[in-house]
């Protein structure tokens, strides 16, 4: 693993948007302004360059994202906001730089292609956590987790809210994030390696049968018969017309799940609703299910001293 330095108060900072920009330039200021009372801002995404869906062309984000890496006091890159975008990027990043300038990359959603293509191509580890627009409403149950992971800790993860699946004991690099995201990695240079991995998975406003698709492209693709072990986080499906047949989310989940040699957790508090946890990317971690209870255990700091 290459790990960056720990994120402790006062540290200094790059806010990047590497996909698409804030829909409320006042919330994003307004989650400026916390970051700001916490981490040193040392440079910040600028609204005036926005190109349809993207917060700028290509070359400006890849830049931005160059910049904030190469800078030697830049300790962290906080993500303005997912969207989409980052998929664009990774053919124009360097990922030599990348492994001589390991920097904690904070943010989810679509910022899942870099936390895994930067795990693939420069064994960053990584920080799936929240974006800039999200910081002034963050309350302590999601801030205390985040800052726990960023600062060195090597929590046990959802212990009261876990709910078991598939009973069993599986250790390995935790890898995942958004769903429709991870899937467009597969078959691409920029997936990782996801032998022996603990797989965690969220996605939200997917109707059953995308969710279905998605996990039969996982299937197909050998994925889930790879990894050692699964944890699936928020779904908040897009409900189905109502004149039209579907499958419960609960009945996919079974299909693809319900029969594994591996152990299998739901109900993380992990996605796109707030509060929920943070995860440290790429870190050694064991996910234990048992008949009543189940819990992830972080064996590993993200950052190191």
């Amino acid at each position: 693993m290459v790990r960056p330095p720990p994120l402790r108060p006062g540290a200094s900072i790059a806010v990047v948007a590497p996909a698409s920009a804030p829909h409320d330039l006042e919330q994003y200021e307004k989650g400026l302004a916390r970051l700001r009372s916490l981490y040193d801002v040392r440079s910040a995404w600028t609204s005036g360059q926005e190109r349809g869906y993207l917060a700028a062309p290509d070359s400006v984000r890849a830049a931005a994202l160059h910049d904030a890496i190469r800078a030697p006091d830049v300790q962290a890159i906080v993500c303005v906001r997912g969207g989409y975008g980052c998929l664009r990027l990774l053919p124009h990043l360097d990922w030599t730089l990348a492994r001589n300038h390991p920097t904690l990359l904070v943010g989810y959603s679509d910022v899942t292609a870099l936390h895994l293509a930067f795990q693939a191509r420069a064994d960053w580890t990584g920080l799936s956590g929240p974006v800039a627009t999200e910081w002034g409403e963050l309350d302590a149950d999601t801030l205390d987790p985040f800052r726990l992971l960023a600062e060195g800790g090597t929590p046990v993860i959802g212990e009261e809210s876990l709910h078991s699946f598939r009973e069993g004991t599986a250790t390995g690099r935790l890898l995942g994030g958004n769903l429709s995201v991870l899937t467009r990695l597969i078959g691409t240079p920029y997936a990782p390696d996801w032998n022996g991995a603990l797989l965690v998975l969220e996605d939200v406003a997917e109707a059953p049968y995308r969710i279905d698709r998605m996990l039969s492209h996982l299937q197909h693709a050998g994925v889930l018969d790879a990894v050692s072990g699964v944890i699936l986080g928020n779904f908040r499906p897009e409900p189905p017309p109502s004149n039209r047949p579907t499958l419960s989310l609960d009945t996919v989940i079974s299909d693809y799940f319900g029969d594994r040699s591996y152990p299998v957790a739901t109900n993380l508090p992990y996605g796109h609703l707030l509060p929920r946890c943070s995860l440290p990317i790429g870190v050694p971690a064991e996910l234990i299910v048992e008949t009543n209870r189940a819990r992830l255990n972080i064996l590993a700091p993200v950052v190191a001293d």
